[in-house]
């Protein structure tokens, strides 16, 4: 990172600022100084029910890390604490085919794989706003946890010591998971809910890195949610409730129209919550790699000015509800041992063997050329099998 970009997010985070004028002081200090009985009359319901249709859909209104760091520092917000989420679902392993060279976004190699990359930036650019420099990691869709519950990076649940020891953790665990899934980020927003609940309120900013959208089956029809994606949108929106910002940083190929949707689209919050960011589109834009980190977090950032406002003029700041669920996140992953089998297994009454390798949930409906199968959703949307990474040039429907 270059040192105008270093110095400039260290002003960021440590800048002291005069705090701007909260929503009901400017709708009310323009008329008089003297409080009125229409302004008695206005009650806490209404200033905060206000408050909420203003920051119901919050746009992109920056255009320069500047702009961003001057908001954020009238705004009155000089720290904020950091959680971090990571996604490992099976799709990792094919979900790099055109932006890491074919190879699984989770391989570990001399260079940095995706992941670490965006953790690598994200330590560049949003750790100066973490006072404390301790981040709570999580793990999640891995074959401990699937899309139901988290794990933590350490065996006592204690949070990293900056973002060296979150780089050094990943590289420890990674080669103990087994990829797996389905996709859902209820679970991690919940312990992302329950550590602002522990904090009495203290605004956090909870950071996803993700390869690809909420797991949803091919049956759905339009309108028509899966169970992850129920179970995502209704943890955004009980997450409205508490002083968190959710930023979402997508690695890989992709796909992300549903993640735009997530970002725009998800109602009844009492503000907007959540963001996404593409960070594979970002960085491999023909600039600088200071200008891509500049690029990134400003892209990372202009939503937060406005949740730290909506959070501030909701009262969410120091407010606990006790509704919070309580979250115990699993141990990281030990080192995997294949297990020895002393039988055959009986693939006819092994009801795995029959769902699909990618979604983990629809039944196999699609037959490659190279014998492998997946359901029908998921085979329309890869290039190479997903089994042994064949490159698909037939597809055969499966009926039974």
């Amino acid at each position: 990172m270059s040192m105008g970009m270093g110095n400039l997010m260290r002003k960021l985070g440590s800048g002291k600022g005069k705090s701007s004028p909260s929503f009901t002081e400017r709708t009310t200090s323009s008329v008089s100084d003297e409080p009125s009985p229409s302004n008695l009359s206005i009650s806490v319901t209404d200033k905060i029910n206000a408050a909420k249709k203003k920051y119901a859909l919050i746009p992109d209104r920056f255009t320069s890390l500047d702009q961003v760091s001057k908001a954020l520092r009238e705004a009155g917000l000089e720290s904020s604490n950091l959680i971090l989420g990571i996604d490992f679902t099976k799709s990792n392993e094919w979900s790099g085919k055109t932006s890491f060279n074919g190879k699984s976004l989770h391989a570990l190699g001399r260079t940095q794989n995706p992941y670490e990359k965006a953790i690598f930036v994200i330590g560049q650019t949003l750790a100066p706003f973490d006072e404390d420099n301790l981040i709570p990691c999580f793990g999640f869709g891995d074959s401990t946890t699937h899309d139901e519950e988290v794990f933590g990076f350490h065996s006592d649940n204690s949070p990293c010591h900056g973002f060296e020891e979150v780089l050094a953790c990943y590289r420890r665990i990674t080669p103990n998971l087994i990829l797996s899934g389905p996709t859902s980020y209820g679970p991690l927003i919940d312990a992302a809910v329950d550590i602002v609940e522990k904090s009495n309120g203290q605004f956090h900013v909870l950071v996803i890195v993700a390869d690809g959208q909420v797991t949803r089956g091919f049956d759905k029809a339009e309108g028509e949610l899966s169970q992850q994606e129920r179970t995502t949108i209704d943890a955004i929106v009980n997450a409205s409730s508490y002083a968190l910002s959710i930023v979402l940083i997508g690695v890989g190929d992709g796909p992300w129209e549903d993640m735009r949707k997530f970002d725009d689209k998800i109602p009844k919050r009492e503000f907007d919550n959540f963001q996404f960011v593409n960070f594979t589109e970002i960085m491999k834009r023909d600039s600088s790699e200071s200008a891509k980190e500049t690029a990134f977090a400003l892209a990372a950032l202009m939503e937060i000015h406005f949740q730290y406002q909506a959070a501030t003029e909701l009262s969410l700041l120091g407010k606990t509800t006790g509704l919070a669920k309580k979250i115990n996140p699993r141990p990281p992953p030990i080192p995997y041992t294949p297990t020895i089998r002393t039988e055959l297994p009986s693939p006819a009454s092994d009801e795995d063997t029959q769902n699909c390798p990618i979604c983990l949930t629809n039944r196999k409906d699609v037959a490659f050329g190279c014998g492998h199968m997946t359901c029908r959703d998921c085979g329309s949307r890869i290039s190479n099998c997903p089994i042994c990474r064949v490159p698909i040039t037939s597809r055969l429907r499966l009926y039974t």
